[in-house]
């Protein structure tokens, strides 16, 4: 037997018909039944019973499967020992952040760790973006970038940095001359917001919702350039994180407001299950995050 034909039997029995099992393994329908029979006559008996058009296993077929798990598994798992003791360690990081804002800068900080550790793929998993605390306990992430913590035993949180929103309105609009913005002058505001639901809206959840003050009007916009253009053309305002707004600032035609006196401040954490066993390089890329963001993205 070869292990070509322990993976032909294992794709045929686990994708249920030999159609999909010829996908999986990118073969021929007339080159997968001669493997399958080749695999036959060494063994000297069927491996599969065809009974009401399904493939059906053999006491043989399956005895074969089993064993064709054991060894296919413990062939992947020697080339990725080989492959670490040769190119350094192999894996991936699965990564989401609570803000869309974020991955302006996460995905340079991504790049940079790669070229250290090429075999470490990293996963941004934007459908998590709204829940990454919840998609973290359901192990659908490895690292949730967060400025929301919750009390949890099971979860670990390393502080990233603090940033700082701010109102961002045209230079004609009423705010452009203040030194500040109040919860009660959102009320007959037309409020820009990358996305649904408020209760992941920064300047909602800290600022309004605790004043149970509602704006006249709110709309959901993915697109920052698009919210931004709005602004200037004095259909709206926006809240947006100080060092994000910055490139968008070099001319005077949108103007940033500080929100509250004293301003609207956020710290962002690094949040990972603290009752799960993890590989060294995750917490080398723990640290090189924190390394990255203290040197050349702290605002």
């Amino acid at each position: 037997m070869e292990i070509r034909h322990l993976r032909l039997i294992k794709a045929i029995v686990e994708e249920g018909s030999i159609t999909k099992a010829i996908d999986k393994l990118h073969l021929t329908q007339s080159a997968l039944s001669h493997q399958l029979k080749e695999a036959e006559y060494q063994l000297g008996t069927k491996i599969f019973l065809r009974i009401n058009k399904k493939l059906i296993l053999t006491k043989a077929g399956e005895k074969l499967y089993a064993t064709a798990n054991e060894i296919l598994d413990k062939l992947s798992d020697t080339e990725k020992e080989i492959k670490q003791l040769i190119f350094g360690e192999v894996g991936e990081i699965r990564i989401s952040t609570e803000c869309y804002s974020s991955y302006h800068w996460l995905p340079s900080v991504l790049k940079q760790f790669h070229l250290l550790y090429p075999n470490i793929e990293l996963k941004i998993v934007m459908e998590a973006t709204h829940y990454p605390l919840q998609k973290l306990q359901e192990n659908i992430l490895d690292i949730a970038i967060i400025s929301d913590p919750i009390k949890d035993e099971n979860i670990k949180y390393v502080e990233l940095f603090q940033d700082e929103m701010m109102m961002v309105v045209s230079e004609n609009h009423p705010w452009a001359g203040k030194k500040f913005v109040v919860a009660e002058d959102f009320i007959n505001e037309h409020l820009l917001i990358h996305s649904l639901p408020l209760e992941t809206v920064t300047v909602y959840q800290f600022l309004l919702e605790p004043a149970k003050v509602s704006p006249k009007k709110i709309t959901p916009l993915p697109l920052t350039e698009a919210s931004i253009e709005m602004v200037k053309a004095d259909m709206g305002i926006m809240a947006m994180a100080k060092w994000a707004l910055q490139p968008y600032l070099k001319n005077n035609s949108i103007k940033a407001i500080k929100i509250g006196k004293n301003g609207l401040k956020r710290k962002h954490y690094i949040a990972y299950m603290s009752n799960k066993t993890y590989p060294d390089y995750f917490q080398h890329f723990i640290e090189f995050l924190q390394a990255e963001i203290n040197q050349q993205w702290i605002i």
